[in-house]
């Protein structure tokens, strides 16, 4: 029962971010559960930002070293995602997954394939007769193929998250951005717009937000590595409908997997993401970097012309390394050892964060228990 006082809401457990990382973490504690639970969210409903906007790609756990908890929780993930999905019906396609390169690139898909295996991920060579007769519109020297990946209907992944959680008595505050994080012995006491919310446990889930949110607990975020640092990403659709079946992806960079080609549920072909770091979070299309598209692309797609390539939208990643630095890693940790008792943050969720959302609700009711 949530119990009112004159001035204060209080909640056993209070969720910042109704992202999709925010919905699955909602929905998995509320399973099950007798403890009050409430998700604040400054938009107006779930899921409008880095989880509304990306390539809806469901993530193999290739790209990163074996250590990493981004490559356990996407491996993981990924196999929850797909039987959640066929559970409740949500649309999604396991389509795989070419990378593709020229032939001075085959030691790094050579590199790649080997990462791969350690993680425990199938993925194998597929020669360039192979790999034309799958895509006969494309073309490329090399190319790995890796089958686990696929596409989701990220927007029916969160409408399902968010009304399984409601329907377990989660209460959703929309329109209610935490303006202040007070600690105290016995919880956290939260500012809104709205109300004043007393909560036993935090659960930092805010995103683009998440270092200003544990900024405000008290932690020094520079000295924790928690800053974020905005990395805007934009995307473009092909005018005409070219017969691709799988993802397309080039072989990755240090810290950006490149501009790809992926069929969405429709299948129409988006374009993207590009990335850069921006100073403030902004969704307006530069269409200066339609060239940047146009190369990247006809790479894989000789016969792609300027005009066939038109806008769809930006996006926005909370990145954890600044410009020029070595990828980061999730923060995902119980704050206790810096004095902060049952204040969970969870900073720097950026890809393959769709694809891990469901086994890190899953880590972070372990770190609750």
């Amino acid at each position: 029962m949530v119990e009112h006082t004159l001035h204060e809401t209080k909640v056993d457990i209070a969720i910042i971010g109704a992202g999709v990382v925010g919905l699955a973490i909602a929905r998995e504690l509320s399973l099950q559960s007798t403890k009050t639970i409430a998700v604040l969210e400054s938009n107006h409903t779930f899921g409008q930002e880095t989880s509304s906007r990306n390539s809806e790609v469901i993530h193999s756990g290739i790209y990163y070293p074996a250590r990493m908890l981004k490559t356990k929780l996407c491996i993981e993930g990924n196999e929850l995602l797909y039987s959640f999905c066929q559970q409740y019906n949500i649309a999604h396609k396991k389509l795989g997954k070419f990378i593709v390169g020229s032939q001075e690139e085959a030691p790094a898909l050579e590199r790649l394939r080997r990462n791969g295996q350690q993680n425990g991920v199938e993925v194998f060579f597929a020669g360039k007769e192979e790999f034309h007769k799958k895509e006969p519109c494309l073309q490329a020297d090399e190319a790995l193929f890796v089958p686990s990946t696929g596409i989701i209907d990220s927007h029916g992944l969160m409408q399902r998250l968010f009304y399984s959680a409601k329907s377990n008595g989660v209460i959703f505050v929309f329109d209610s951005e935490v303006t202040a994080v007070e600690p105290r012995q016995s919880g956290y006491l939260l500012q809104t717009q709205k109300e004043t919310l007393w909560a036993e446990t935090l659960i930092n889930a805010a995103g683009l937000q998440s270092d200003k949110i544990a900024a405000m607990t008290g932690i020094n975020t520079l000295d924790c590595g928690y800053k974020i640092y905005n990395s805007k990403g934009e995307y473009y659709r092909l005018k005409k409908k070219i017969p691709v079946e799988h993802l397309v992806y080039p072989v990755p960079g240090r810290d950006f997997l490149g501009i790809h080609i992926t069929p969405d549920m429709d299948g129409r072909i988006r374009l993207g993401p590009n990335a850069y770091y921006v100073d403030e979070p902004g969704y307006q299309m530069d269409e200066s970097h339609r060239e940047e598209f146009y190369e990247a692309v006809r790479r894989f797609l000789p016969d792609l012309n300027r005009e066939d390539i038109i806008p769809d939208f930006a996006a926005m990643r909370p990145k954890l390394q600044a410009p020029g630095e070595e990828m980061r890693d999730f923060v995902i940790r119980e704050e206790s050892d810096k004095g902060f008792s049952r204040l969970i943050n969870l900073v720097g969720i950026e890809s393959p964060g769709l694809t891990s959302s469901l086994a890190i609700a899953r880590m972070v009711k372990k770190l609750i228990d």
